[in-house]
């Protein structure tokens, strides 16, 4: 940005400028001279919003800058396209024109020509004679000069508004931006690099509050749904005031058969295209397909390939795979894809994207990018069919390299609540884009696999489970019912159910898993013997223990042929004989408990998560067949262990120390019994509800061990 009289030279009537790193060419125009725009009193924007809602903050800093006297300023508002820029500026304009007397003046700076016309038009309307535009327009003068030298010497202090500037460098070409004590400068565009803006002050415009965007569509369609529908509809649109705009308008404008709100929402979520739906609420775009979303950020795009960074077209493309929640950047690191997006260029390509709009930077504790949900779908619904299965396999492949193959037990990872949203948001892409191949789709599954056994390990079961039962309802219909991934899933879903305390709903779907797996995998394949694990456990809740045993046997017995005898599932297996209530089965079981352990240390480690099971389970053994004494230092090994690995409020460590409070109560150490049950009672109540069997068996243990208590303690004899 440079001030008037800036490196200025003068001779015979002609004005140049050299500053920096501008410079003058002469341009000889022949034919018809170009004069200009009809008007640059006036916004050529046609009916601004009545109501501009949630921008008064905004509106509020720019009104200072066109109070009496004010001048010598520059503002930028900056934001993805369809934000809602120009209506801020025309709410501006209005403000200036209307209540502070000022001068308004409109032009569109989107590209050389619109520009240069625009603010030549600027100085016929300050008072530049026609001798002096000839010659500007000819080349003969510097015309930024000629603009600049009537703004300074305007009667009237003005706003100049130069909407649509997202190439700076056509500003900056021509020295067009510049500062008076005359008037306010206000700047649209999307290019958010400060560096393209120096003195200027940049204010970022970005998409509007759930409620206020739900008024939004209330205001341009009264009547046609209320406003927790209008909030829904505006959920699903990312509160993006241009497709609110669209939507309002199309529902407002319905003649023959016209939709209320909630049919709009609901064919919204239906529509494989929903951009489609959108776009139809524009009247007359005309050529400027900045009026629709499916057409407005292919500016941005096409001036990053204009700037030789094609590549991010490419990571744009890539991103959509994914969902608009943010999304961590240390999935990009080091990123080696098979796409034209090398790894030295990714930095460079997302940069692109960030100065142009595209994308944001989101703070918090993990660095995240978000990117709004209706420009991915918009980029997404015209990437080309040949590219889509080689994005959707990289999105996959990082998304696999980002979750763990073999999560660990307890240990709770921040990324997953990140990553959940793009594994799900990358399995509803596959199922839209039909070029993908099973391969593909199948990498996808995995993620989803692996993002739910990671939840489960973590102890999120709620999380678990909703995951699971979203990611097989799309991938059974890519893969088919009987895909070996499907199965998986299944398992998930049934074992998730399983820790939420529905224990009835949980066995009936492990059977009918059970059921599917022996016949699609065979009954001795290794899934249909987790699955007999996996059923076995609600049954025993049930008081079906001869059925749980049988089929706990059945598990041990056929992983020992399959994988041998020390292999960690089938010591996995064998430590869960150990959980059988007292009886026969377990009665054989218990004295090979100790057994299990040293086996389970010499093969695994100490601090192995099915050692530690087999630890706990033994104690828990020695508990059930009266051996107490005995099972008291075991369970406090296995609580200390517990809490160790997995830290206090894991819910197997919850289950080692409410073995513990069990065990003090057998041997009459009531008090420290009641102090152990209490901590169990207040985590179950907490975190699984009052009503989960967890919860009831430690309330029902609690109150028993409260009786004991108060019966061995004596009376106070005051």
């Amino acid at each position: 940005m440079t001030g008037r009289n800036d490196g200025r030279a003068t001779d015979q009537g002609r004005v140049y400028q050299a500053s920096g790193d501008q410079h003058i060419v002469e341009h000889h125009h022949h034919g018809a001279a170009w004069t200009g725009p009809d008007s640059v009193r006036r916004p050529p924007i046609g009916r601004a919003p009545a109501i501009l809602r949630d921008r008064s903050e905004l509106v509020g800093r720019l009104k200072e800058a066109v109070t009496e006297g004010a001048g010598n300023t520059v503002f930028v508002l900056h934001g993805l396209g369809g934000c809602g820029k120009t209506a801020v500026a025309c709410a501006l304009f209005d403000h200036a024109t209307g209540e502070r007397g000022r001068l308004g003046l409109w032009v569109n700076a989107s590209d050389q020509a619109s520009l240069r016309a625009g603010m030549l038009a600027v100085a016929a309307d300050r008072g530049a004679r026609d001798g002096e535009l000839m010659a500007a327009r000819n080349g003969l003068r510097a015309a930024a000069d000629l603009v600049w030298d009537h703004l300074d010497r305007s009667d009237l202090p003005w706003l100049l508004v130069l909407d649509n500037a997202d190439d700076p460098a056509v500003l900056r070409d021509g020295g067009w931006l510049r500062t008076s004590p005359r008037g306010t400068v206000l700047v649209t565009t999307r290019q958010a690099a400060g560096h393209w803006w120096p003195a200027a002050e940049l204010l970022h415009v970005g998409v509007l509050p759930r409620e206020e965007a739900a008024q939004v569509l209330c205001d341009l369609a009264p009547g046609t749904g209320s406003a927790e529908e209008a909030a829904a509809i505006a959920d699903r649109l990312g509160r993006l005031p241009l497709a609110l705009t669209l939507a309002g308008g199309f529902l407002a404008h319905q003649v023959i058969a016209p939709w209320t709100m909630e049919e709009y929402g609901r064919r919204l979520q239906e529509r494989p295209d929903p951009i489609e739906l959108i776009d139809r609420g524009a009247t007359d775009a005309g050529n400027d397909s900045r009026h629709l979303v499916s057409g407005t950020w292919q500016l941005s795009l096409n001036s990053l390939v204009a700037q030789n960074l094609s590549e991010a077209v490419t990571l744009l493309r890539l991103l959509a795979c994914w969902s608009n929640d943010p999304l961590p950047l240390s999935l990009l690191a080091d990123a080696r894809l098979d796409l034209p997006l090398p790894a030295d260029r990714v930095e460079l390509a997302l940069r692109g994207l960030l100065d142009h709009s595209l994308t944001e930077l989101v703070p918090g504790g993990i660095r995240c990018l978000r990117t709004h949900g209706v420009l991915l779908d918009s980029v997404a619904r015209v990437t080309p069919a040949g590219e889509r299965d080689g994005l959707a396999t990289a999105a996959a492949g990082l998304l696999l390299r980002s979750l763990p193959a073999s999560p660990e037990r307890g240990l709770r990872d921040s990324r997953l609540t990140l990553l959940a949203p793009h594994v799900l948001a990358l399995l509803r892409r596959v199922i839209t884009w039909p070029e993908t191949a099973v391969g593909t789709a199948e990498a996808a599954a995995t993620c989803a696999l692996r993002l739910v056994t990671a939840q489960h390990r973590s102890g999120d079961y709620a999380s678990a489970l909703a995951a699971a039962e979203q990611a097989t309802d799309l991938v059974r219909r890519r893969l088919g019912n009987d895909h070996v991934l499907v199965l998986r899933l299944r398992q998930r879903i049934g074992k998730a159910t399983d820790r939420l305390g529905r224990l009835q709903e949980a066995a009936n779907l492990h059977r009918g898993l059970l059921d599917g797996l022996e016949r699609v995998c065979g009954p001795e394949a290794p899934d249909t013997l987790t699955t007999c694990l996996h059923l076995s456990r609600p049954l025993t809740w049930l008081d079906r223990p001869a059925e749980a045993v049988q089929l706990m046997h059945r598990a041990a017995a056929g992983r020992a042929a399959l994988l041998g005898p020390w292999h960690p599932l089938t010591l996995e297996a064998r430590a869960c004989l150990l959980e059988l209530p007292p009886g026969p089965d377990l009665d054989r079981e218990a004295p090979a408990g100790p057994d299990l352990v040293v086996d389970c240390r010499r093969e695994l480690g100490a601090d192995h998560p099915i050692t530690l099971s087999a630890e706990l389970n033994c104690a828990g053994a020695l508990f059930n067949t009266g051996q107490h004494s005995e099972a008291l230092p075991s369970a406090r090994r296995a609580l200390a262990a517990h809490e160790h690995r997995f830290g206090t409020d894991y819910p197997i460590t919850l289950a080692a120390r409410s073995l513990l409070s069990s065990v003090l109560h057998a041997v009459g150490e009531y008090r420290e019994a009641v102090e152990q049950a209490e901590v169990v009672r207040e985590w179950r109540e907490r975190v699984l509800g009052p009503e989960h069997p967890w919860t009831t068996v430690i309330r029902d243990k609690l109150a028993r061990y409260r009786r004991s208590l108060a019966a061995a303690t004596p009376p106070d004899p005051t």
